[in-house]
């Protein structure tokens, strides 16, 4: 069974290991999320540690997807602290552990983090994604926009400069 619960930075910090070794999977299976290299578990803690601690200070909201009580999925909903990005937020670190895709869990957690922007009030939600990922498809089934492809934005895990895309959804009507 899939649970989806949103975690504080006192319930991640002792489950850092867990987040590392989502990511550490992803990145081992090619996904472009800002690594290149899967063996470097110092980074990608140092990566997970600021992110704990922007959830301490509100900038950053963490949903975790549990199969069996393990963590396999995760995404995280950034919020804007400039004024005049207020009414945004960002989804980032869609990650689903290799061994747990295909059940649902990437379209749950993004329904979730849709959910949790809405309830802070936002209205628009921005993301990127590498240019003909699967996960373009996701989102696309999600009433997501592509607003625009940026040329090698991003190295590869195999030392390749991909393309991203970069995605948009209106939350509600805008006046």
């Amino acid at each position: 069974m899939i649970e989806i619960e949103q975690l504080s930075a006192s319930q991640a910090q002792p489950l850092i290991g867990a987040l590392c070794d989502v990511l550490q999977g992803c990145v081992a299976d090619g996904a472009s999320v800002g690594f290149i290299d899967a063996s470097d578990r110092a980074v990608i803690e140092r990566f997970w540690q600021d992110k704990i601690f922007s959830l301490a200070s509100g900038d950053n909201q963490l949903l975790v997807a549990r199969l069996h009580g393990e963590i396999v999925a995760t995404v995280m909903v950034g919020y804007s602290a400039m004024p005049n990005g207020r009414h945004r937020a960002e989804i980032s670190k869609l990650l689903v552990h290799p061994r747990a895709r295909r059940q649902g869990i990437a379209r749950r957690l993004m329904q979730q983090a849709e959910q949790l922007a809405a309830d802070k009030g936002k209205t628009l939600l921005v993301l990127d994604t590498r240019s003909g990922d699967v996960a373009t498809a996701l989102y696309l089934s999600l009433d997501w926009q592509i607003a625009g492809s940026i040329p090698y934005y991003a190295e590869s895990t195999e030392g390749v400069l991909d393309a991203t895309t970069v995605m948009f959804k209106t939350l509600r009507a805008l006046a």
